[in-house]
């Protein structure tokens, strides 16, 4: 008798919008059973749509908002793999001119949202015994540019969690996984990084012919979690064609 196998489980953080949306639609197209965790609900509805997905409503950053979705994850069966996506940057300006407040948003939610979380669920994908922890970070995480240095300053830090976490989680089974995109079409980060200056935003993307789309970061995210266990794509650097560098981006027109 063939006994069918158990849908993988996934909690994806930030999954109102962009890569986190698309990457809880990418998974449950594969037959997964996914946790779509988001601040707003409104933002949500679209997905309670899908089937296997089950929106819940969370801010990473608040502790209390974190254990009840612990609790509501856990009377639902649990998770095996973990995708910490909430994040965000606010602000193009230098340090001479930044706003310490627009820092500690920053940092709040890209560090310390991606430690709540985990903190939380490390028991329960300690206790599954094939665990996985997806962070995705940024580019901005391991290399420093003009006008980026809260969201760098973040980006660097919940990098170095990730590959901490990864040396004292091994132990236990633990996969950690870290994604750094570049450049990534997602007109709701760069609006509220340019505080909804629309054209402003839509400069960022101006003559570059291909840059990525939020479906092309959930299609790698897809393949690193869905890998045998026992094999780690440690950090994964996805960037466009015409992004060369940080600092090298081919534009036309």
């Amino acid at each position: 008798m063939n006994i069918e196998p158990s849908p993988r489980r996934a909690l994806v953080t930030g999954a109102s919008s962009g890569i986190g949306a698309a990457t809880a639609l990418r998974l449950t197209s594969e037959g997964w059973h996914v946790f779509a965790v988001a601040r707003r609900a409104e933002k949500l509805e679209h997905l309670a749509e899908q089937e296997g997905i089950v929106p819940v409503v969370c801010d990473v950053t608040d502790a209390t908002q974190v254990a009840s979705l612990l609790q509501t994850v856990t009377e639902s069966g649990g998770i095996d793999t973990l995708i910490n996506n909430a994040g965000g940057a606010l602000g193009v300006e230098s340090v001479a001119q930044s706003r310490a407040e627009d820092w500690r948003w920053m940092y709040e939610v890209n560090v310390l949202g991606t430690l709540n979380i985990t903190q939380a669920f490390l028991p329960m994908l300690r206790t599954h015994g094939e665990g996985t922890v997806l962070n995705l970070t940024s580019t901005a995480g391991v290399v420093a540019y003009e006008g980026g240095a809260g969201y760098n300053a973040a980006k660097f830090g919940q990098h170095s969690l990730t590959s901490v976490l990864r040396l004292e989680e091994a132990e236990h089974n633990i996969r950690v996984i870290e994604v750094q995109p570049g450049m990534v079409r997602t007109d709701e980060f760069a609006a509220k990084r340019l505080r909804g200056d629309a054209a402003a935003a839509e400069k960022i993307y101006a003559g570059v012919e291909k840059p990525l789309v939020a479906e092309d970061i959930a299609e790698v995210i897809a393949h690193a979690v869905t890998l045998p266990h026992h094999v780690n794509l440690d950090q994964i650097v996805v960037r466009p064609v015409a992004q060369a560098a940080q600092h090298k981006v081919i534009r036309k027109g």
